[in-house]
């Protein structure tokens, strides 16, 4: 049975690191009802979650 990879922020495509702000953040674009669920209950498994892999983008250019 295959594990389902838990959604981490910091292992996603979308989690990026602001130069100007010095930071880390979410650069996915949510509408008002999602950037309220967001910020108020959080999301446990974020429906947006992309692994960002380094090496399948590698992989690809070959």
């Amino acid at each position: 049975m295959a594990k389902k990879i838990q959604s981490s922020c910091e292992l996603c495509i979308y989690y990026v690191y602001d130069e100007y702000d010095e930071c880390y953040e979410c650069v996915k674009n949510l509408d008002e009802d999602e950037m309220l669920r967001f910020l108020t209950s959080g999301y446990n498994n974020c429906p947006y979650f992309q692994l960002d892999d380094e090496y399948g983008r590698a992989r690809k250019q070959i």
